[in-house]
Parts: C-alpha cells; sequence; structure tokens
C-alpha cells in the first residue's frame, strides 16, 4: 500500500509539474491533473485537498533538490578564500537554476506570493544566510562590513543574471566566461579596497 501511495503522489506531482510548464498555474485545476496523471479526482485527493496543497507540495521538492548541492558543498566552500569561494559559489547558483529551468522559472514568474508559496522566497533568505556566514568569517577579506545587505546583493545579482540568461539566451550558462565574468564582478565589489590599492 505505501509503495502504491508513493507511486501515486509521484505520478500526481509530474502531471502537475508538466501542465504547470506547459499552460502555466492560472490554467491548472485538480480535474486537469487527475486527468494527466490517469487518475480519479478522489484518488487525487486523498494526498492533496487542493490545486495549493499540490504546487506547494511540487515546489518543496523542487527547492530541495536545486539547493541540495549547495547544502552540501557550505561547509567546504566556508574554508576557501574569496578569491576561490566566488568562483564555486556562482557556479553552484547557476547548477539550481538548470534543475528543470521550465519548472523553475513558472515558479519564480508565476506563483502568487502567498500561503506557502512563500517558500520560494524562504530559499532564497537560507541561501543569503549562508553567504552573510561566509561574509562574516572572512570579514577581514572583504571591504563591505554590511554583512547582511552585502549577502543580499550578491545573492540577488547571480540570480538575476542567471535568470536573464535562462530567459534570453541559455547558451550562455553553458560558457565558462559567464561565470568568470559574474564572479570578477563579485570579488571586484567583495574586495574593491584591496583593489584599488593594488592599482
Amino acid at each position: 500500500m505505501q509503495a502504491r501511495s508513493r507511486t501515486m503522489v509521484e505520478s500526481i506531482l509530474r502531471a502537475t509539474a508538466r501542465i504547470l510548464v506547459r499552460e502555466g498555474y492560472a490554467a491548472l485545476t485538480t480535474n486537469g491533473v487527475a486527468e494527466e496523471a490517469g487518475a480519479s479526482v478522489g484518488s487525487l485527493y486523498q494526498y492533496f485537498p487542493s490545486k495549493e496543497s499540490l504546487v506547494a507540495a511540487l515546489l518543496e521538492r523542487h527547492i530541495d533538490e536545486t539547493l541540495g548541492p549547495l547544502r552540501r558543498e557550505l561547509s567546504s566552500l566556508s574554508l576557501l578564500p574569496v578569491d576561490k569561494a566566488v568562483p564555486r559559489f556562482v557556479e553552484l547558483m547557476i547548477a539550481l537554476h538548470q534543475t528543470e529551468p521550465e519548472l523553475h522559472r513558472v515558479f519564480v514568474e508565476q506563483l502568487p506570493r502567498i500561503g506557502d508559496f512563500v517558500r520560494i522566497d524562504t530559499s532564497a533568505v537560507e541561501t543569503q544566510d549562508a553567504v552573510r556566514a561566509y561574509l562574516a568569517a572572512h570579514a577581514a577579506e572583504i571591504t563591505p562590513q554590511n554583512h547582511e545587505l552585502t549577502a543580499f546583493m550578491v545573492v540577488q545579482s547571480v540570480g538575476a543574471m542567471t535568470r536573464a540568461a535562462v530567459s534570453a539566451n541559455p547558451q550562455l550558462l553553458l560558457q565558462p566566461s559567464f561565470v568568470s565574468e559574474i564572479s570578477a564582478m563579485l570579488i571586484a565589489y567583495l574586495k574593491r579596497d584591496a583593489l584599488d590599492a593594488a592599482g
């Protein structure tokens, strides 16, 4: 029974993802998901009482999948100097946006910022908290000393440029120069006093 339940939930979530990518959040209905999954509406309601609960479950899983690599590397990143940590952080942030990119775009662009859907915002806060902790530990290496603001600037800058590339030219994400250019910009921001002195 548990195996059948897991299979049913997986089928329903995959159907939800397909409809979101194909038709968007506004067009999603529980009836449509049940039909797409080859299940009855009654079976769907055993696990998900509403459209919102369906999407919230899918969003939670997507966030866990996308943030997984970053979470696993945080401890090793914390030991690296800025010049080494920044490029790896940029690579991980780009990889985050490459996990099911079409579904990721729907979540970012279409979900209302209410109820359970604020989870997508809290994932950004989680990343910013990790960056802030890194900046505090490496304060002697960097110029900005408002670590909360600096963490916000770093995370949002990488996220904005990566989302723009996904929308305008996804091939940019495959170019090593995309990582190196973003990294150079962030390192210049973080270490500007040292760069000014060297210049």
